[in-house]
């Protein structure tokens, strides 16, 4: 099964790295036009060259960080501008956020407003447009729902859970699909700065991960790339873990 993307446009997030730059990769590749967006911009544009060389699509880099309050709007009107309209959106811009019990209220507040707020309000930005042409896909990269300590970024991706559970069901009827995919280990710098060597990453496989090993980025992105095609039009409202067997949890 081969997906074609040609004529279609996305919107990426976190494409500097990780699972946003395998997930803005593998679109241009199949032939979208993709803006991918990272505070390193720089990453992304070597990525663009990269794809520009092997790709029918294209990928334009632009800098963003979210921790601006006019972030999302501001990406949202840059990449309508820059593409002509979004087809695809993209959320994997986020970051883990251990916190203590006594930890200040700042830290909760930080956390919540890259892992829920920013991808709330440029989803929010970017539907309108996509509910006018009667199609879209939106797909959010968030986190385990078996958390073993407490962390800012694990509360804020079950709130985007429930929030794009509910808005799926609103935005259905205008051929709008929102699905959230759970990564696992999957090797990007956040897990490989927690499992620095081969044999940490190797005894943490072996005991907690059924598949034993950790995921390439390339794994979950497949997934994600799926999910924006017109062959998942039946898919939507779910939160889908890629984590080799991990989650204990049977639905």
């Amino acid at each position: 099964m081969e997906l074609d993307f040609a004529g279609r446009t996305a919107l990426v997030t976190g494409a500097s790295q990780g699972i946003g730059r395998a997930t803005a990769r593998m679109l241009a590749l199949a032939g979208a036009n993709v803006v991918g967006v990272a505070r390193r911009k720089g990453l992304v544009e070597k990525l663009a060259a990269e794809v520009a060389t092997q790709g029918r699509g294209k990928i334009t880099a632009l800098e963003a960080d979210f921790y601006d309050e006019d972030a999302p709007e501001r990406v949202a009107a840059q990449a309508q501008r820059l593409l002509g309209h979004v087809d695809i959106l993209m959320n994997a811009a986020g970051a883990s956020r251990p916190v203590p019990f006594d930890a200040a209220r700042e830290q909760w507040m930080e956390g919540m407003t890259l892992n829920f707020f920013r991808i709330r309000e440029l989803t929010h930005a970017i539907i309108p447009a996509m509910r006018q042409q009667k199609w879209g896909r939106v797909v959010t990269f968030t986190g385990t729902s078996e958390p073993r300590m407490l962390n800012a970024a694990f509360t804020a991706k079950a709130a985007v859970h429930v929030w794009s559970k509910g808005l799926s069901r609103e935005v259905a009827a205008d051929g709008i699909t929102m699905n959230c995919l759970q990564p696992g280990r999957i090797r990007t710098e956040q897990i490989l700065r927690r499992y620095p060597t081969p044999e940490s990453e190797r005894e943490y496989a072996q005991a907690e991960i059924p598949a034993g090993r950790f995921g390439e980025p390339e794994e979950i992105a497949a997934l994600a790339v799926f999910l924006a095609s017109p062959l998942a039009a039946y898919v939507t409202g779910t939160v889908i873990p890629v984590d080799g067997g991990s989650s204990r949890f049977a639905f």
